[in-house]
């Protein structure tokens, strides 16, 4: 009998321990409640898409909770960020009137405000996708060593992700 429970107590505690091992996405909360994500995981770790239903760049935002996903119009500079649910696939309208986008570059720091643009589909006084014409935007995120936070509120609670451009374009020019 003692035997069986030393094995039970052994057998308890090797997978008590193996359990703090397992992690999903990290995400890291301060202590003013904001939820920041970490890097984008590698490819296959999750199973929602590489890439936006407007074939922009994704942003995770929590722990998967929500998306973000940005796209860059080369042309004019503006830059058009969408709100999508925990899969990056549906819109999800938010109550604001703007997002944020904290840029650094070269020891610089700059803050652009994207205003709410309601798409089609949106309820009245909400908005999932978020627009700036501001070219001075679009041209820091062609840097390479520009540092990109998104700042957004969903449902209360505030969310910041690790903007990324892709730059698989300028093989196009």
């Amino acid at each position: 009998m003692t035997t069986n429970r030393r094995e039970f107590t052994a057998l308890f505690s090797m997978l008590l321990i193996g359990s703090f091992g397992i992690a999903g996405c990290a995400t890291e909360s301060t202590d003013d409640g904001v939820e920041s994500s970490a890097p984008p995981a590698a490819a296959g770790a999750h199973d929602h898409p590489t890439e936006g239903p407007h074939h922009g760049s994704l942003v995770e935002l929590g722990n998967d909770e929500y998306h973000a996903e940005m796209l860059h119009n080369e042309d004019t500079g503006g830059v058009t960020i969408y709100i999508l649910d925990s899969t990056a696939k549906k819109a999800v309208p938010i109550d604001a009137q703007k997002i944020t986008v904290n840029l650094s570059h070269d020891g610089q720091a700059e803050q652009f405000a994207l205003a709410a643009d309601p798409d089609a589909g949106d309820p009245a006084g909400k908005a999932s996708r978020f627009v700036s014409t501001d070219a001075e935007l679009g041209e820091e995120l062609d840097h390479d060593h520009a540092d990109v936070q998104l700042v957004v509120s969903v449902a209360g609670k505030q969310f910041r992700g690790t903007l990324q451009h892709d730059h698989d374009h300028e093989d196009d020019h």
